[in-house]
């Protein structure tokens, strides 16, 4: 294959004109990004434009890593070191040929480098930039996970496995090819770098009868990553104790710890529990950023109506109470990161109460709450209020003396934001009477109630419209016989195959207005309920049809966490 330039393949196949080459180049230069990375920033092409392009051109097969099985000892062929640097991953080996995936099959010091250190002939095939990078991590993570269970078997059957507590140090750097480093530790090192790389909220250790299944939390689903043996879990579980601070030589009762891990310079914190069963101490660690991904209302998916009621009730209201409510893990510590990112300012003092702080905002004086301490939430909200506060957030309300002082601190000139785990607006109400909060506190103190639920969004690399059969039709609450539109994930390599990439927030958003307020003093289901339909309230199911009718989501998806939402 000669040499030929990206820019000049792409304008000759007409995929784009010279003037958007040049303005790419121009923002090309100093950015130490690659061309066909600047031209889809841009808009100006898409990554499937790109690829069929040097498809037709240079006669470049394409593989779809998805599913595709890259056998193990293809590791050793191809130096991770060159695999990460350049984006390729050996896919097949022969005696003189090795076929790499590559994101850019135009990257001739990369072929140049992978023929230089396996003596062979490279044959490009070209695939997405996600699939590579997600195959090349798979490829080398399993591969020192792999290593590493090896080296514990050796040490284990030598009686030269080192005792637990002499292998680890509570805050730690994540680096999977530290040689030097015992096998336990670089086991769970390349699990924390996987589930870092793969964006997983959570990494669960499971013992079963045989063997520790590892499974990761990707998008709100488990999916399983690599299985441990079974004589092995003991030195990887006190590894994570050790890790969380926590007594490795307790197995017999549940036990939570935290710890601060370095992963490719992202600074994180795993917090940690342990829970004992019938086949040893299950693990379970969340990983939660220090800096919010998501730090505006439009990023948590706040849209149309419910972005305009939520502004108006967040940026008008000077005093009173806002609650966040949902199940756990429907995002409402990120809409409340997202209210105390807005409402930030010199002027302000805004301190929140959280368990555990997941985000560090500067500006805000943040409140670690540690029952085992004594700082609960009550007796913190207390202090606080000595504090002279504009502005407090709760990060949930557990029990009637929290909720008491939150409403009494809401009528006395404080704005205070918090959190109820319930399933929807009006079931809150009857959460906080359940509590023991007075009707006339809470009637007083709610200006407004914000519903929320996370929905997977459809892959957008390789999603389908269809016409749906009117039993989804129904499913949806659409009128029998309506001409729509409804979207699914066929799936591929940009999504595990799982059709859903990424997720969004589905709201609903209640003002509280003199009719709601009266029908909550009069503990009056049937009045509150006829002075919401008198409002503008949209519930959280006209949000999901959104979704599902602009393509973002499926009606499976919402049918998976809500349900029918028939009207």
């Amino acid at each position: 294959m000669k040499y030929i330039r990206l820019g000049d393949l792409l304008v000759k196949s007409g995929t784009i004109t010279q003037a958007q080459l040049e303005e790419a180049l121009a923002l090309q230069s100093g950015s130490g990004k690659r061309l066909g990375t600047v031209l889809q920033e841009q808009g100006f092409i898409t990554e499937g434009q790109l690829i069929d392009t040097l498809m037709d051109q240079l006669g470049v097969e394409f593989i779809d890593l998805n599913g595709y099985s890259i056998a193990p000892e293809l590791a050793q062929v191809v130096p991770k070191s060159i695999a990460k640097k350049y984006l390729v991953v050996p896919v097949r080996v022969t005696r003189t040929d090795i076929q790499v995936a590559m994101a850019d099959p135009l990257n001739f010091v990369a072929i140049e480098e992978v023929r230089a250190v396996t003596r062979r002939r490279v044959v490009p095939l070209i695939a997405t930039a996600a699939a590579v990078e997600r195959a090349v991590q798979n490829l080398y993570s399993n591969q020192g996970a792999m290593q590493a269970i090896e080296d514990m078997r050796r040490d284990l059957m030598g009686s030269q496995f080192a005792p637990a507590a002499t292998i680890a140090a509570p805050g730690v750097a994540v680096d999977e090819e530290e040689a030097d480093a015992a096998p336990a530790i670089r086991l769970v090192n390349s699990i924390i770098d996987r589930a870092c790389t793969e964006g997983a909220s959570d990494i669960h250790m499971e013992p079963g009868e045989d063997s520790m299944v590892i499974r990761m939390r990707i998008d709100g689903a488990l999916r399983p990553v690599i299985t441990v043996p079974q004589e092995l879990q003991g030195p990887v579980i006190s590894r994570m104790k050790i890790m969380a601070r926590m007594d490795i030589a307790q197995k017999q009762l549940p036990q939570d710890g935290r710890s601060n891990v370095t992963v490719r310079q992202e600074t994180l914190d795993l917090r940690i529990s342990t829970l004992p069963t019938i086949h040893g101490e299950k693990v379970v660690a969340r990983l939660l950023r220090k800096t919010p991904a998501l730090s505006s209302l439009e990023g948590i998916g706040l849209a149309g109506n419910n972005l305009e009621n939520f502004c108006r009730l967040v940026d008008h209201t000077a005093e009173g109470m806002i609650l966040m409510v949902g199940p756990t893990g429907s995002g409402k510590t990120s809409t409340l990161s997202a209210i105390i990112q807005r409402l930030r300012r010199d002027e302000v003092n805004l301190v929140s109460l959280e368990d555990p702080v997941e985000y560090n905002i500067d500006g805000v004086c943040q409140v670690q709450i540690s029952d085992k301490t004594g700082l609960t939430f009550a007796n913190v909200l207390r202090s606080v209020l000595r504090q002279d506060p504009d502005i407090i957030a709760v990060g949930e309300i557990r029990d009637g003396e929290t909720a008491d002082i939150a409403m009494r601190a809401a009528m006395t000139g404080h704005l205070v934001f918090s959190t109820v785990h319930t399933n929807n607006a009006v079931s809150s109400i009857d959460r906080l009477l359940d509590i023991g909060v007075e009707p006339y506190l809470i009637a007083g103190a709610v200006k407004g109630i914000v519903s929320q639920r996370l929905v997977r969004r459809v892959c957008p690399s390789c999603r389908r419209a269809y016409a749906p059969n009117p039993e989804e039709i129904r499913a949806m609450g659409l009128e029998e016989g309506a001409p729509v539109t409804f979207y699914r994930g066929e799936g591929c390599s940009e999504c595990f195959g799982t059709g859903y990439r990424g997720r969004t927030g589905v709201f609903e958003v209640l003002t509280v207005t003199p009719d709601i307020r009266r029908a909550i003093y009069a503990r009056s289901l049937d009045r509150l309920e006829a002075a919401i339909r008198e409002t503008s309230f949209s519930p959280i199911a006209d949000d999901c049809r959104r979704l599902v009718l602009e393509g973002v989501t499926s009606a499976e998806e919402v049918h998976r966490v809500l349900g029918d939402i028939q009207a």
